[in-house]
């Protein structure tokens, strides 16, 4: 064959390797069901990776929606597209959904929920959509669905992007209906069979009876509802009821799954990641355990009824959710290969569980902690820690660990430091202030972890940043707020149902520099895990915050992170999430950067990699995060070899 004819056909000559990209998918929000968001393909990999150009760039006019509104503050393009049939499918922060042909970039179609931008929404943000079904060889007309920002679950005709009216109601479900005007949809439902299952996305730090984070599955075809599951126990028969002590410990609200729920279909198992009871950092009115709370919950997808649980957060008192997808993977361990589903947590542990006991496969040690002395409040005396996976990031602080830019800056975070406690993992909230090591936007982050099977590579992004806890006695809140500006301007949390209000702060001062860190860096970093024996292979700083003119070692420090990573065949990690605006590619063996692209806007969303007529493309999703301030825009950017 010429080698003119090769090309045509998809075969890519590198380094004398001949590699074919196959028409390969990308169907779920991390490629499969069970979120290892690892990919076959590599005709895109080490050799040629520098190679990697802009192939197409799609606008989706998500910022002229905003106009009129408080949106842009809070809202975040997070969204991971999913592609099936040569279309791209993805949601917009407003929930917009869109439909585009993955080869060119052209749009084919565009839904519209009209969510009402002048509500005041906690998050505005929308991970992804869902297809059903998902699996290419069915031929059934696929349904796309989107759980929106404002309490609907949408049924949409793939082809077309119009409602299918025989579900739900005209093509909708509410899902505030029972629960309440609180409910919130953050993430794309979980697909299994003929089910769609949705979670829950809560404000829950504003109010003690939030809606309980009850999880649903639905008929895909009907709308019908099938089943639910309350993880706050409402059965006294339910051996997890005594673990909630007190009169009101029950009617907490919360302990809901905001974030991606992952799938077995071959065990018929529904992987749910919990969270913090409401408030999250008072626990007077919930004494106890706390179970189901900030546990990892295997339920039966044909009834929702319980198999296993393991938690990971005995009465959670530090926002600590599972913001990672549950990762169902395949270890090798005494020479078998065991199922097991590993949980990546904002503590910076992972834990390691067989997929079908809940047991763990890496040894985890119940460690004394240190107990609060906030009055009504009783922490447990005892956490849980993985010894294998060692803790990821921050795990302490003290003024040794201050940093600045000059000296004076130094002098500055040390003093800052000092005035509060820390005594080390689990250090509980106090009046005096707690500095929470890692804090609650991670170690490990909803950007979750990706899994090389070949290598036994466990891959994540996480964050090292210290989070500033000061409780308040409902009554000397406004007092304090008088004294001190930075009281008056820390994110405040009433908590009303209780006796306290938290006031929340980060170890950081906002200047002319921009986000000025107070602790040493780096402060984000992306590595890799071997599963074979629980260690660390490599770590690296991810990324950068500070201007690199102006500061060369920036480079070196790291930056705060939101999004996951990829990794694929081509012995290539694909991850942005950095507020430097950055797409770039790692060896996965070695963690050496290979390639990184300034996109035109900042991208806090995980990419994803799928291939069409033997070419490989790269997406990204490039949106900014109103939140962090990063660079707003509305691309959606694929790379290919050129």
């Amino acid at each position: 064959m010429k080698i003119k004819k090769i090309i045509a056909a998809g075969i890519f000559i590198s380094t004398n390797i001949l590699v074919y990209a196959q028409n390969t998918e990308w169907p779920c929000y991390g490629n499969d069901a069970g979120g290892s968001r690892y990919s076959s393909l590599n005709q895109i990999n080490q050799q040629n990776v520098s190679r990697l150009k802009v192939a197409w760039t799609f606008e989706t006019g998500e910022l002229k929606t905003y106009e009129g509104t408080e949106a842009k503050s809070k809202a975040a393009f997070e969204a991971t597209p999913i592609m099936i049939d040569n279309t791209l499918y993805f949601s917009t922060p407003s929930d917009r959904v869109f439909a585009i042909d993955a080869a060119t970039g052209k749009q084919k179609w565009m839904f519209n929920p009209e969510v009402n931008l002048h509500d005041d929404f906690s998050e505005i943000t929308s991970r992804g959509v869902s297809v059903w079904p998902a699996d290419k060889t069915n031929k059934k007309d696929k349904r796309i669905f989107i759980a929106t920002i404002d309490g609907r679950l949408i049924a949409l005709d793939a082809k077309t992007g119009k409602k299918i009216s025989t579900f739900g109601n005209n093509g909708t479900i509410d899902l505030k209906a029972g629960l309440g005007n609180d409910i919130s949809v953050t993430s794309p439902p979980a697909i299994i069979g003929n089910l769609v299952i949705t979670g829950s996305s809560l404000g829950d730090n504003q109010r003690f009876d939030y809606p309980p984070g009850v999880v649903r599955a639905y008929d895909v075809i009907t709308g019908a509802l099938r089943w639910s599951w309350d993880p706050i126990p409402q059965d006294s028969t339910d051996k997890a009821w005594a673990t909630w002590k007190g009169s009101k410990a029950h009617k907490t609200g919360a302990a809901n799954a905001w974030s991606i729920i992952s799938v077995d279909a071959k065990r018929g198992l529904v992987f749910i990641p919990t969270t913090c009871p409401s408030p999250d950092y008072y626990g007077g009115e919930r004494l106890g355990q706390n179970l189901y709370a900030n546990s990892i919950v295997a339920l039966k997808a044909s009834t929702g009824k319980l198999v296993w649980y393991y938690q990971v957060v005995h009465h959670d008192v530090w926002d600590y959710d599972i913001a990672a997808q549950p990762m169902l993977i395949e270890i090798k361990k005494d020479g078998k290969n065991v199922p097991a589903v590993a949980v990546g947590t904002k503590m910076g542990f992972i834990f390691i569980l067989n997929r079908e006991t809940g047991k763990p496969l890496f040894p985890v040690e119940e460690r004394a902690v240190t107990q609060t002395d906030i009055p009504g409040e009783e922490t447990s005396k005892t956490q849980p820690f993985p010894v294998l996976p060692a803790p990821l990031g921050m795990q302490s602080v003290s003024s040794n660990d201050a940093w600045g830019i000059t000296e004076k800056d130094k002098e500055e975070a040390a003093k800052r430091i000092s005035l509060y406690i820390n005594k080390g993992n689990f250090t509980p909230p106090t009046f005096q202030g707690s500095l929470i090591t890692p804090g609650n936007v991670g170690g490990i982050h909803w950007g979750g972890m990706c899994f090389d099977a070949q290598q036994q590579l466990l891959i994540t992004n996480i964050n090292r940043i210290v989070a500033l806890i000061r409780m308040y006695p409902r009554e000397k809140v406004a007092a304090a707020e008088k004294e001190s500006e930075e009281v008056l301007r820390a994110e405040t949390g009433r908590q009303q149902g209780t006796p306290y209000v938290m006031k929340r702060n980060y170890l950081f001062k906002a200047d002319s520099n921009g986000m000025m860190m107070q602790t040493a860096p780096p402060w984000g970093t992306l590595l890799a895990v071997d599963l074979h024996n629980g260690q660390k292979k490599w770590e690296k700083p991810l990324g950068y915050m500070l201007d690199i003119k102006k500061y060369p070692e920036a480079e070196k420090w790291g930056s705060l992170n939101f999004g996951g990573a990829i990794v694929t065949a081509g012995n290539l990690i694909f991850v942005a999430a950095t507020f430097d605006n950055q797409l770039r590619a790692f060896n996965t063996k070695t963690g050496e950067m290979l390639w990184q692209y300034l996109l035109p806007a900042s991208a806090q969303a995980t990419p994803m990699t799928y291939a069409i007529n033997g070419k490989q493309y790269v997406v990204i999703c490039a949106g900014g995060h109103g939140k962090l301030g990063t660079k707003l825009g509305d691309y959606v950017v694929a790379f290919s070899l050129q």
